[in-house]
């Protein structure tokens, strides 16, 4: 059963949005507890079979809410970006790159990362927010690597091959972008 924006608990858009993408899983096995995963863009609460609609409502609230919490702390802001690079810079190119800014923005939406080697300015996608650690360390590292070695050249890919998941990384964003560039699904009649 999925829950429609129009009986969110409030009339918060941020929760409404997120309650567009969300399906509820009742369980007969399930007896008091509620939890809450995601799964790709959807958003999937488990709750018990006997809980009323005006329960379900609550607690679909109450675990959006909590997992934007969650995810919220998870990710890093500017600061926590330019020390992450300050440490991988340390750790995997002895320091040599040291970039005047680092920063998260929300206008790259076909690249991962972007790097002005004259500025020594370094950009993150937004989407990136949310992946994996290592994966969001790669992007970095690379970026880092682009304010020694500006191109794609054999010298660059030597500077990345001490960072022991680089092919995981790069394979981890290539299935992100395949998986964008798939068609949407078809939806059935109630989605």
């Amino acid at each position: 059963m999925s829950v429609d924006p129009e009986r969110s608990p409030t009339s918060d858009p941020s929760r409404a949005e997120r309650a567009s993408a969300v399906e509820v899983r009742r369980s007969a096995r399930r007896r008091r507890t509620v939890s809450a995963h995601r799964e790709g863009d959807r958003t999937v609460v488990l709750i018990p079979a006997r809980m009323s609609e005006a329960e379900e409502r609550r607690w679909v609230g109450v675990m959006l809410d909590k997992l934007a919490a969650q995810e919220s702390r998870r990710r890093p802001g500017d600061a926590e970006l330019a020390e992450r690079a300050e440490r991988l810079s340390g750790q995997y190119l002895a320091g040599r790159a040291r970039p005047a800014s680092v920063r998260w923005v929300t206008n790259q939406n076909t690249r991962w990362g972007s790097c002005t080697p004259a500025e020594g300015s370094i950009r993150l996608s937004h989407r990136l927010q949310g992946m994996p650690e290592y994966v969001v360390d790669y992007v970095l590292l690379h970026e880092l690597a682009h304010l020694l070695v500006p191109g794609h050249g054999p010298r660059f890919w030597r500077l990345l091959e001490a960072y022991p998941r680089t092919e995981r990384a790069r394979g981890y964003l290539e299935g992100v972008a395949a998986a964008d560039r798939l068609p949407d699904p078809p939806r059935g009649p109630g989605d």
